[in-house]
């Protein structure tokens, strides 16, 4: 999930402000370590403030003689799922890179209000700001060209400009895929092959999410299908619970989400059927939570800040792949216990998601095995022959995409089983 997108609210109403430093090195913490922390703790060695939600925007200060990091979320720090993931890497970073300072302003939209954002942190002289959403990508590309002194990291995007704004994102698509194989087998074990997704907007991120979805459930579910419902938002506990219960009543057994709140898994729970969550393992607690797929963002964040510290970052597209350990399958990762609608699936089926899982981590199995030929989609068309792999941009980007990076197999469609079309 990669892309974050709120309402336009105005950033006075909505923003809060924590900085949080750390006093030299903390000592090292194991990879992803940060993963069902404490909402809103602070990592060892860092000390939170906070201003008042409402309040007018203060931004943070910079502390003279350390390494300085900005992040921007979309969301709030604590919200369960995406910015929690993001804010707890953030935290990583404060406890295993020395002498750094880091900060953070949570619940900024996208346009106009977050280029204001980043401007302001800039000239506060952040060293190294990260932003956290696809729809921050134009205003920080702007941003960058004024302040060429200063590193600038964008999520879930395709845009660099080669000095000192870089891209930056991971192979979701791959764990999806997995929870897809669970979903199918749980849909086919229930005899109601129907899922749904409850996708956020129509971009490129999302549509490729949602197929990768369908794609893995078809290893185990062939006869599976999948109904689709837009929310047009990313933070929405009201309008995502709407939605999943809408998806339930008109048949899915299994519904996923693309969003950032447990809604799906607890409106699963009210109707005695299943949910997929989405970004944090805290957001699959529930007994009717199948899994969560889930990020670990602090060994990733943490590499390119000691790169960016040690003028030595290289801006550009960067895509991590599942070996990274950057990526999780909850129920499914080393010291975890599968959910209890695991227990009953075909062992077969489990052991499809298990060496499936194993091969990702290892490197054999990537995001272009994810999407390898034959696919048709959900017109009945071939889009990708038996024997071809899809492209980075083919993932990345609608038709024609960006000068330089062209799709040729644009993911402008919906693979075969997802009924419905792409709004345009």
């Amino acid at each position: 999930m990669g892309t974050r997108r709120l309402r336009f609210i105005s950033v006075a109403a909505l923003v809060s402000i924590v900085a949080a430093a750390c006093a030299g090195a903390a000592s090292p913490t194991p990879a992803g370590s940060a993963v069902g922390s404490p909402a809103g703790s602070a990592a060892a060695g860092c000390a939170g403030t906070g201003a008042q939600a409402g309040a007018e925007l203060q931004i943070p200060d910079i502390e003279q003689g350390k390494f300085n990091v900005a992040m921007v979320l979309i969301g709030p720090h604590d919200d369960g799922g995406w910015s929690q993931a993001h804010y707890e890497g953030l935290q990583y970073v404060c406890q295993n890179v020395p002498d750094t300072h880091v900060a953070y302003i949570e619940l900024v939209p996208e346009g106009a209000d977050s280029e204001q954002v980043f401007r302001s942190l800039s000239r506060k002289g952040f060293n190294f700001i990260i932003g956290t959403s696809f729809g921050y990508m134009d205003p920080m590309a702007a941003v960058a060209e004024e302040f060429p002194d200063i590193t600038y990291l964008h999520l879930t995007g395709f845009k660099s400009n080669g000095t000192n704004f870089g891209n930056f994102f991971g192979a979701m698509e791959d764990f999806k895929y997995l929870a897809g194989m669970l979903a199918g087998s749980r849909a086919k074990k229930d005899g109601n092959p129907k899922l749904g997704y409850m996708a956020t907007f129509p971009i490129p991120e999302e549509i490729r999410l949602g197929n990768a979805i369908m794609l893995g459930a078809k290893k185990t579910c062939p006869e599976c299908t999948m109904d689709v419902r837009f929310i047009n938002t990313w933070h929405d506990p009201v309008v995502e619970k709407d939605a999943a219960a809408s998806l339930f009543d008109a048949g899915a057994q299994v519904v996923f989400t693309g969003a950032d709140t447990p809604a799906v898994a607890d409106v699963a729970q009210e109707k005695g059927k299943w949910g997929v969550t989405y970004d944090h393992p805290s957001s699959c607690r529930v007994e009717k939570c199948l899994t969560a797929p889930y990020w670990i963002w602090g060994p990733e964040y943490a590499r390119i800040a000691e790169q960016v510290k040690a003028k030595t970052y290289k801006a550009g597209y960067e895509y991590f792949d599942a070996d990274s350990g950057a990526m999780g399958l909850f129920g499914f990762m080393e010291g975890e216990t599968p959910q209890p609608g695991v227990a009953d699936l075909p062992a077969e089926d489990v052991q499809l998601v298990k060496d499936t899982l194993d091969k990702m981590l290892k490197g054999d199995f990537t995001r272009f095995d994810v999407f390898a030929g034959p696919i048709t989609d959900n017109a009945g068309k071939e889009v990708l022959p038996a024997g071809a792999k899809l492209e980075q941009s083919d993932l990345d980007q609608f038709p024609p995409g960006a000068p330089g990076a062209e799709c040729t197999v644009c993911m402008k469609w919906w693979a075969e089983g997802i009924n419905g079309d792409l709004p345009d």
